[in-house]
């Protein structure tokens, strides 16, 4: 293996790739879709473009001009002669769209918009500032952002989530997609672009910068545009190879977007980075550089305006989408859970009954998983809805990326797997967060007491994870009654909201009509007598429940707390708890001590803890019966009477 930094990868220099021109076509074999009167005008708005993205970043004294060079001309024809949009409508379902999976050419997408009025081109003057909603990289901050963007290789899964809801609202709306090549790399958008082809996402159109340079060294295929034609139509896309400099070309093959044959397609463009400026084109080591404030009169001299640059650009209006059915409206699940105390139920299969169950009541509620759904029980609704059921198989980026497109259109997205497996798509949750993503999860078959199928399939990390995302909620029901209305409580927070489910089946502990309002807790035990307060939830709450029952034999009472709210948690509540029992806890989770519900009680209540045992997986599991793992890892009821009368043993 070796590595050019001009070429790429090669397992041998003579196979290393070179960067392949485009084959030139003669004007004579060219038909144009542009009036020389059009051209003209496309040809001064990429210039504006341009000379936008060059002005904004040197005054902020940072960003990735170079990469706005290069796509330039592509977003010049997409936003001003192809896109049919309301411009005074964003939420339009008829809409085009466009999602800027390349986000740090965030100040293209700015100045486009800002040729189209929504921004004041002086606006572009506060690019990156603390107080300005034109970030680095897209944010809701800018409302035109469909999604946050930035960390590569997501935006061709959001946009596929967006197609999808499209075609439920029966909109002729087309997802443009603006992919950097370096990008092409991640492994989430080749998992994007094979569900697409599978469900014919035909409205899905890929435009990929193919400007040869990452941002350390050129990319791994270089110009090569008939590799990812290859790749793209292996896939199932239907491919187009253009030189993304030639205005005619780029509006001939984005206007044969309009007509589908059933797949979705993709634009590789040929361009250079730094387009317009002679001493950054195709040059390296100019990724994330703004131009020198000495040097931004010589670029701009460059790029100019031509003779008519001193003439006002006209008004564009783009042309009117098609209309469509509205998108649904919120509904709601009056009627309580039909579950009796003391029927055993698995979390994971409330789980899938209160999906589908509230999916009959909310259209907006959509189901995905990722080849789980016989575990996760997201069957039930996709054997309810399965017009409103994506099945990704097993690629978690992109389940998640497209439950993140599907609620920037209005749905409400239920993306179910193992928990364990959700670790694959953290960097997906994480963004989501900063999109302000209305995003549930549900990781399934969480801790030791999955049994048998041993540590591979173990969610243990999961509560960590899901604390450390900004805004998150963190929900871990503890029978099938407070799963379902965990579920509804999630469906109505706007926001991320993740909720672990167990495998084993348990007793139901809650009356049908209990509440569970997130930031809660529940007292199941007390008395003014209690030494101890414990605290778990899941399938340890059931272990605490069979603690305070032996304890109570022994003359040593103590009070139960279903933390069933992981995040936000009942610090009050707790506290109370910690005050009536001297401060003594026990926390039992079925989870890796780092992270979970014991760290979360800690960090909420530092000073109210005198005395603390904290029960939790430590050590790597194996296979076994889950009787035998919770023993193992001191997380069964013995284990907990343990604990406790070591605390009152102490005083």
């Amino acid at each position: 293996m070796v590595c050019d930094p001009k070429r790429g990868f090669s397992l041998d220099p003579r196979l290393a790739i070179i960067p392949a021109p485009m084959p030139p076509v003669a004007a004579s074999q060219r038909t144009s879709v542009l009036t020389p009167d059009a051209r003209a005008l496309l040809e001064r708005r990429a210039r504006r473009l341009r000379r936008m993205s060059v002005i904004a970043t040197t005054e902020a004294g940072s960003g990735h001009p170079s990469t706005c060079l290069s796509a330039a001309d592509l977003v010049a024809v997409l936003f001003f002669r192809e896109m049919r949009l309301s411009v005074a409508d964003a939420n339009d379902p008829a809409n085009d769209r466009l999602v800027l999976s390349k986000g740090h050419a965030a100040p293209l997408l700015y100045a486009a918009w800002a040729q189209l009025g929504v921004l004041k081109e002086e606006e572009l003057g506060t690019l990156r500032r603390l107080t300005s909603p034109l970030e680095g990289h897209p944010t809701p901050n800018f409302p035109r952002s469909e999604a946050a963007t930035g960390s590569l290789g997501q935006g061709l899964s959001i946009g596929l989530g967006m197609a999808v809801a499209n075609r439920l609202d029966k909109s002729q709306g087309r997802t443009f997609v603006l992919l950097g090549d370096g990008e092409m790399a991640e492994g989430s958008v080749w998992e994007a672009a094979s569900l697409a082809a599978l469900i014919k996402a035909d409205r899905l159109v890929a435009l990929v910068d193919v400007n040869g340079l990452g941002q350390s060294q050129r990319t791994a295929r270089g110009h090569d545009t008939a590799w990812y034609a290859r790749v793209f139509e292996a896939f199932g896309w239907r491919a187009v190879e253009v030189d993304g400099h030639d205005l005619d070309a780029v509006a001939q093959a984005l206007e044969s977007t309009r007509q589908s044959d059933g797949r979705p397609v993709a634009l590789l463009a040929r361009t250079l980075k730094g387009q317009g400026i002679s001493w950054m084109a195709d040059q390296d080591n100019w990724h994330g550089k703004p131009v020198p404030a000495d040097k931004l009169a010589s670029a701009l001299a460059e790029l100019g305006m031509g003779e008519d640059g001193s003439k006002p650009l006209p008004v564009h209006v783009p042309a009117t989408p098609t209309p469509c059915q509205p998108s649904p409206k919120a509904g709601t699940l009056e009627t309580d859970p039909p579950y009796k105390t003391g029927e055993k139920v698995a979390t994971r299969n409330a789980y899938g009954a209160a999906l589908a169950r509230l999916g009959a009541a909310d259209a907006r509620i959509m189901g995905l998983d990722g080849d789980t759904k016989n575990s996760t029980m997201s069957l039930d609704f996709m054997k309810a809805f399965p017009d409103r059921f994506v099945e990704c198989f097993i690629a978690e980026q992109n389940m998640v990326g497209v439950a993140v497109g599907l609620a920037a259109r209005g749905r409400v997205p239920f993306g179910s797997t193992f928990a364990a497996f959700l670790t694959r798509a953290y960097d997906f949750v994480r963004m989501a967060a900063v999109g302000k993503a209305n995003l549930k999860l549900c990781g399934s078959h969480c801790g030791v007491s999955i049994g048998e199928d041993g540590a591979s399939q173990m969610g243990l990390e999961d509560l960590a994870m899901m604390r450390a995302v900004s805004g998150s909620v963190v929900l871990y029901p503890s029978d099938a009654v407070s799963t379902e209305r965990l579920v509804r409580e999630a469906a109505g927070h706007d926001g991320v909201v993740y909720l672990r489910s167990t495998r084993p089946a348990v007793p139901v502990l809650y009356p049908a009509s209990e509440r569970f309002p997130l930031g809660g807790s529940k007292l199941l035990k007390s008395s003014p007598e209690d030494k101890v307060t414990v605290v778990a939830a899941g399938i340890t709450l059931h272990e605490a429940l069979a603690a305070h029952a032996e304890l109570a034999k022994a003359g040593i009472p103590v009070r139960v707390i279903d933390a069933y709210s992981v995040k936000p948690l009942d610090a009050v509540g707790i506290a109370k708890s910690l005050s009536a029992t001297a401060g003594k806890l026990v926390v039992a989770e079925d989870h890796y001590p780092e992270g979970g519900l014991g760290e979360a009680v800690m960090g909420a209540l530092p000073a109210q803890v005198k005395a603390f045992r904290h029960l939790a997986v430590r050590g790597m599991p194996r296979s076994g019966a889950p009787a035998e793992l919770l023993a193992r890892h001191g997380l069964d009821a013995k284990a907990i009477v343990k604990a406790v009368r070591e605390l009152v043993s102490a005083t």
